[in-house]
């Protein structure tokens, strides 16, 4: 871990309430990395900032305290309920709505402040009594957090505070009519605080920024270099045959402690996870599809370094904080430029140094120029010599739960957009 990644600005010489101060103490944080100093000072002022940094710089502290503040510092209106929240925060993915509610809970330690994290694919009813019970801040993904709103179990007429993370990776997934649904339902910008990050600041985000924030201040970190300054990069150019004895060679050779293999698709993984196991090494997958609980539960082993290698599909790119993955591995170039920066951010959190290696096979090298030309720099080339493509043993087979059987196999299947208009009276 390095310090050099914080800025020169104390948070104890910020205006921040004493129970955060206490908290922030209490969790080791003595200064503030580049976005905290640059976006704080005008949050806790009452300003809207819209904020682009690298993955991993503390965003997610930054928008938590400065909406903790407010609501220290900003009582609630006399009739409000408690089933009305005082903070929205939206985020793409579970993963990331679990971890911010994770730093939530810690930051408010010492501060009566609630919060509650909803999300697809478990707990639907407990959620839906967390917030009924009441709730301060409410951290949920798009689609759980509309579900919920149009039952009528919330509703935002008392939001003091609105945050939306990861912005860009939202409209990638299709979110963007239940985001602005959801602001529209906010008191408007004049009256509220709001906060929007992301790694990327595209001209869609910033025009969602100043048609639903008010004045909004563009706070960017190093925006020069879009990939962070610790991780060092490298790239090799396989044969589509080569690639899983590359693989072999590398993790033999470079020994990651905690690595994530990064494919573009699900059978794929599948293929490089029962070859890993297939060599003795121990690992896990990680697709959209494994149910919620078995997602937690890995990343929670991964987290905690009991699981050393993580093989996944790009639902683990964004939002996920694992402050000890050594190694990113990318067996198939990403297709999206972003795709690129928010995968090797998986290492180098938080000011620690990290290795990301790609392969550019033939089926995904010609994506390489446009990566290059996005993040500003060439990858460096490594040539593979004949010691780095170890012959593999056979991969185990995966044994796949039966389907389930159709009951109408003639009926097409209804769109997630159809069943939207369905429920429309």
């Amino acid at each position: 871990m390095s310090d050099n990644y914080l800025s020169n600005t104390p948070l104890n010489s910020l205006p921040l309430a004493a129970p955060l101060l206490q908290a922030v103490a209490e969790q080791g944080f003595d200064y503030c990395t580049p976005i905290q100093a640059a976006a704080l000072p005008l949050t806790l002022s009452g300003k809207d900032v819209m904020g682009q940094a690298q993955t991993g710089t503390g965003k997610t502290a930054t928008f938590l305290l400065s909406v903790m503040n407010w609501l220290l510092t900003q009582p609630a209106s006399e009739q409000r309920q408690a089933n009305q929240p005082r903070v929205l925060i939206l985020a793409p993915t579970r993963e990331l709505v679990i971890q911010i509610h994770k730093d939530a809970l810690a930051l408010a330690k010492y501060a009566d402040i609630t919060s509650h994290a909803i999300y697809g694919g478990t707990g639907y009813q407990s959620q839906r009594d967390n917030l009924q019970q009441g709730v301060d801040i409410l951290i949920g993904t798009p689609g759980r957090t509309i579900d919920y709103f149009k039952q009528q179990v919330f509703n935002l007429r008392a939001v003091q505070a609105v945050v939306l993370d990861e912005a860009d990776r939202m409209f990638d997934l299709g979110f963007i009519k239940d985001i602005r649904f959801l602001l529209h339902r906010c008191p408007p910008p004049e009256k509220r605080l709001s906060m929007l990050f992301s790694a990327t600041m595209p001209l869609r985000i910033t025009e969602l920024a100043y048609e639903h924030m008010n004045n909004p201040q563009h706070v960017a970190i190093e925006v020069e270099q879009v990939t962070a300054k610790q991780v060092e990069e490298m790239i090799f150019f396989p044969a589509n045959d080569e690639k899983i004895p590359l693989l072999l060679g590398i993790m033999a050779r470079y020994q990651p402690t905690q690595c994530i293999i990064f494919s573009n698709t699900k059978r794929v993984a599948e293929r490089v996870y029962a070859y890993l196991l297939g060599n003795d090494y121990q690992a896990a997958i990680l697709s959209g599809d494994v149910p919620q609980k078995k997602r937690q539960h890995l990343l929670e082993q991964f987290t905690t370094g009991k699981l050393p290698i993580l093989v996944a599909t790009d639902v683990a790119a964004r939002g996920l904080h694992i402050p000890n993955v050594s190694h990113v591995i990318n067996f198939d170039l990403p297709q999206d430029c972003e795709d690129y920066v928010h995968r090797i951010g998986r290492t180098a959190r938080a000011g620690a140094s990290g290795t990301a290696i790609s392969m550019a096979c033939e089926n995904y090298s010609f994506y390489q120029p446009d990566i290059e030309e996005f993040i500003g720099h060439k990858i460096p080339y490594t040539a593979i010599d004949t010691d780095l493509l170890v012959t593999p043993k056979p991969p185990i087979k995966i044994e796949r739960p039966p389907r389930r059987p159709s009951q109408n196999r003639s009926a097409p299947p209804r769109s997630r957009h159809s069943q939207h208009r369905a429920k429309k009276p």
